[in-house]
This record gives structure tokens, C-alpha cells and sequence, in this order.
């Protein structure tokens, strides 16, 4: 079965909406986020403005910092702590990637714990391996999870593989099935005999960057295959996996594009209302 996340993000983004409106009623205050942007990279503007028009359809109040190559990590570290301190300012999104003079690292961690919408700050990834109730996952892996909860896919007791190890998705995602009782192997570049791995997988989640790179005899039958990678081959976006040959082989899988891409952009906005909700002290169900 084909796994629908264009369809599952419209269900998010809905249910978002309701709450956001219901909020608002209540309470006369909406969701604020504040989108840094370094640079001027065509694809990062394209994409960030994707995303204040989403903030917008949805009734979040989208702050624009959009700067040149030139700020000094000083400035924008400053910048964050100005945006950490305004109680009017939910979230807080960083654009990727920044400029090389400025440490990423250093700035993802200077942003409130509880305003890290993308879930990239070290505490917030600690607070995830303890499983602890109020860290924020980063958006990727979160609609993994709700992706599998929706088709309801059970992970207690299953043989997950997760190919690659990224901070964004790979070792996030492993600490989610972890959480929710899976079992978890995680390979990467330097894993010997990779196939005999993922042919043991009850669900196999590649998050590697290469394309085309899970193949059919890497594959058990009636797997679930949850294709996180883009890549672009001519003038063709494909995942991590041969889908036209592994489709047949498995229970479900995800298309690429039209599959976990969608639910990342509609999980990310679940952050910030989230991030909206424990800022502004309102409880759920009120």
C-alpha cells in the first residue's frame, strides 16, 4: 500500500488550524515565529517563503530576519538571545545551511529550549533519548512517527533498520522507535553487509542521501519501507529506494516525492503550536 503523506499533512494542517482558531477565541492570542534567513540562496527563499504562506493560511504570525552572507556570528547570536527573551515570539526557525564563518552548533544551542521549533538543540535531542514529555523532535522523524501511527502501524516489538545517522533524522528517529518499544539497528556508510540488515527489517527507514540505493533483494517481504531521501537525478527527484521494483515486494511504502517530505513541512508547524501552547502557559483541553 501506498503510503500518502501529501494526504496526512492535509489532515495535520487541519486539525492545526481548528486548534489555532480555537485558541485564539479563547484566549485573543495566535502563534509567532521568527524565520532567520542568512543569505540568498534561491532555494532557502523559495522555501521559506513556502513557509510564510503556510504560517499564514494556518493563523501564525510569521516574523521575517532575512539578512546578507556578511552578519558575524556575534550579531546573530545576539539576535537570538533578543528573539529568546520576547515573550510575543513562540518559535524560533534557523534556515540551513548558515554561512561557513558562522558555527551552526553554536547557534542552534543558544535558542530557548522551549522555542527550538526544529528540535536541533542539543537539550532537546538529550530530552528526547530520556523520553522525557517535553522535548520537541525535529520535524522529519516526528511524521515517521505519525505517519505510522496513522496507518496504524505498530512499532512495539518490530525490527526497525534506520539507514543513516544523521542529528536531523537518523539517530532522532532511532531514539522515537526506541521509545515506542522497537527494536532499533542503525547502519551507515561503513556497515559491513548492509543487505543482510535490512532484509531482517519489519520496517526499514532510509535516510542515506543516495539514490536508488535500497534495492529489491535488500528488501523482506511485506517490509514497511519509509523513503526519507530526495534526490535529484537528471530532471527527477527519487528517494533512497528503487520504488518501481520494491513496491511490489512490500506491505507499504512511501513515494518519493508525495511522502514524508509533506508530513515534515505539517510537523513542523505541530512544533510551533506546541512550542505556542507552553510559552504562553495554555493548557490542553481549555
Amino acid at each position: 500500500m501506498l503510503m500518502d503523506g501529501r494526504n496526512i499533512a492535509k489532515e495535520i494542517k487541519t486539525e492545526i488550524k481548528i486548534e489555532i482558531d480555537k485558541i485564539k477565541e479563547t484566549y485573543r492570542i495566535s502563534p509567532s515565529v521568527a524565520l532567520v534567513l542568512v543569505g540568498a540562496d534561491p532555494a532557502s527563499e523559495v522555501y521559506i517563503n513556502s513557509q510564510i504562506k503556510s504560517c499564514k493560511d494556518l493563523g501564525i504570525d510569521a516574523k521575517e530576519y532575512f539578512f546578507g552572507n556578511d552578519i558575524t556570528e556575534e550579531f546573530l547570536l545576539s539576535l537570538i538571545n533578543e528573539l529568546n527573551e520576547n515573550p510575543e515570539i513562540d518559535g524560533i526557525m534557523i534556515n540551513l545551511p548558515l554561512p561557513k564563518h558562522i558555527n551552526v552548533t553554536k547557534i542552534l544551542n543558544k535558542i530557548k529550549l522551549t522555542k527550538d521549533v526544529d528540535g536541533f538543540k542539543a537539550e532537546n535531542l538529550g530530552l528526547l533519548f530520556q523520553n522525557d514529555k517535553d522535548f520537541i523532535a525535529p520535524s522529519t522523524p516526528a511524521g515517521i512517527m505519525e505517519m505510522l501511527k496513522r496507518y496504524k502501524i505498530e512499532l512495539e516489538g518490530k525490527d526497525v533498520v534506520v539507514v543513516g545517522r544523521s542529528n536531523i533524522v537518523g539517530k532522532p528517529v532511532a531514539a522515537l522507535v526506541l521509545n515506542a518499544h522497537g527494536t532499533v539497528t542503525i547502519c551507515n556508510s561503513f556497515t559491513k553487509n548492509l543487505a543482510d540488515k535490512t532484509k531482517n527489517a519489519d520496517i526499514l527507514i532510509s535516510a542515506v542521501g543516495k539514490p536508488l540505493f535500497i534495492t529489491k533483494d535488500m528488501v523482506k517481504e511485506e517490509a514497511v519501507v519509509i523513503d526519507v531521501g530526495i534526490n535529484r537525478v537528471g530532471d527527477k527527484i527519487v528517494g533512497d529506494v528503487d520504488f518501481e521494483n520494491v513496491k511490489e515486494k512490500v506491505s507499504y511504502i512511501t513515494p518519493v516525492p508525495g511522502g514524508v517530505g509533506a508530513l515534515t513541512v505539517a510537523m513542523l508547524f505541530s512544533n510551533i503550536l506546541k512550542a505556542f501552547k507552553t510559552n504562553r502557559n495554555i493548557l490542553e483541553g481549555k
